[in-house]
């Protein structure tokens, strides 16, 4: 890492997949474009898979967090700390 002073590494809590952009792509995949929708046949859903990718290459926009790491970090301790009162209550 020290001969690639650009690249960083982050670590993020296991299970926490909606971090990895690539995940997040498909979630916007499914919601704007799958979600509801009606395919009466592999073509029409690849129809609907395209017609997204070309919609937003058209208008290409970057992913911009809004949130610190520290603010991440900090929901995930509140969530674990609600998760383990659940857990004591049973």
């Amino acid at each position: 890492m020290a001969k690639h002073p650009r690249f960083h590494l982050h670590f993020i809590p296991t299970f926490s997949s909606w971090l990895n952009l690539v995940e997040r792509w498909f979630w916007d995949l499914t919601e704007k474009a799958l979600h509801r929708g009606v395919f009466h046949s592999v073509n029409e859903l690849i129809t609907a898979i395209e017609d997204y990718l070309k919609a937003t290459n058209d208008n290409p926009k970057p992913f911009i967090w809004t949130a610190t790491a520290e603010q991440i970090l900090a929901k995930v301790a509140r969530g674990r700390v609600t998760l383990q009162q659940a857990k004591n209550q049973l």
